[in-house]
């Protein structure tokens, strides 16, 4: 065999390898992308059925004249955006969108002052601190037919204790509920309750991760208790406090069976928001409107979409900065 004969054969010897090589990291790499589509497969099917089908849905329900044949059989007429006309034109609109905003920025302002002042308090780790700490999260861990039955007994006109407290400092009983001066600020005041759990246990946490030694050095420079925590602490609770109030917002707006517990919206539509006023549209009547409440519905999903942008933007430029 001559010698260009012998080195072909080696170097067809030396390709099958290779070749052999090739093609089982080929065959690890298909079988590592299946199994990254096998975990992320749950994961789509969850957002599709449970997030982005009720979403569509309710855009759908908010286009069609729905009655309560039509929904059952699904012949329902298409009206466009006549359904947005329709409550942009209701007497109801212009008070529920301003109960809706008060609710949500004096709950969100009372819920992060409180949480944010309890955050502090409890980051000295004092005796009995884990205790008191796990006391605040008795609100939140309730079921909220719970919280509202209770505030509704306490703000009851006739035997709640509020009454009572009131009363024994010679202050005459107040219509918390069932006075349309005071039923917005009974519910809101409700719902600042039971949020400033959740605002004290992630403001906690995010104190827990700055640093000692930069109080020390602020201390040094001779900064005070309020210098510390407006030049310190406040500025690097920035991203925590940015996603706390972010969630906040978010399930604020979305309040409905702590108002409808305690005063359905009520009375004459003094404590009625955009989630209350949804319901009733849909489910609260004898004869629903299925299309309006949607509508109602969307209008908040918008709302909360904006605020969200709204973050993203604020966190992409504080990240280039």
């Amino acid at each position: 065999m001559s010698r260009v004969t012998q080195t072909k054969v080696r170097a067809a010897g030396g390709l099958a390898p290779l070749e052999g090589r090739g093609h089982r990291a080929a065959a690890r790499t298909r079988s590592g992308q299946w199994a990254a589509w096998a975990f992320l497969a749950p994961v789509a099917v969850y957002l599709l059925v449970f997030y982005a089908y009720p979403l569509y849905r309710n855009v759908e329900l908010s286009l069609r004249n729905y009655t309560v044949r039509s929904f059952v059989q699904g012949d329902a007429p298409f009206t466009g955006f006549a359904n947005y006309v329709k409550i942009f034109g209701d007497a109801t609109f212009g008070p529920a969108l301003w109960h809706t905003v008060v609710f949500t920025v004096v709950s969100l302002a009372f819920q992060f002052g409180i949480g944010l002042a309890l955050a502090v308090f409890f980051s000295r780790n004092f005796r009995l601190s884990a205790t008191l700490r796990a006391l605040f999260l008795v609100p939140w861990l309730l079921p909220l037919i719970v919280s509202a039955s209770t505030w509704s007994w306490m703000l009851n006109s006739d035997s709640g204790v509020i009454n009572v407290v009131l009363g024994a400092f010679g202050i005459d009983p107040v219509n918390w509920l069932t006075s349309p001066d005071w039923s917005l600020w009974s519910v809101t005041i409700a719902n600042i309750w039971i949020g400033i759990p959740f605002n004290l246990v992630v403001l906690y946490s995010g104190l827990q991760g700055i640093s000692p030694a930069i109080y020390e050095a602020a201390a040094l420079d001779g900064a005070g208790g309020w210098q510390r925590f407006w030049k310190v602490t406040f500025p690097l609770l920035r991203p925590v406090s940015a996603i706390t109030l972010l969630l906040g917002l978010v399930y604020t707006l979305k309040v409905f069976d702590l108002i409808w517990i305690m005063t359905k919206g009520g009375p004459s539509g003094s404590s009625t928001t955009f989630a209350t006023w949804s319901y009733r549209l849909g489910f609260g009547n004898l004869v629903p409107s299925f299309g309006p409440g949607a509508a109602v519905g969307n209008l908040l999903i918008v709302m909360a979409l904006i605020f969200g942008l709204i973050y993203i933007r604020v966190q992409r430029r504080q990240a280039h900065t």
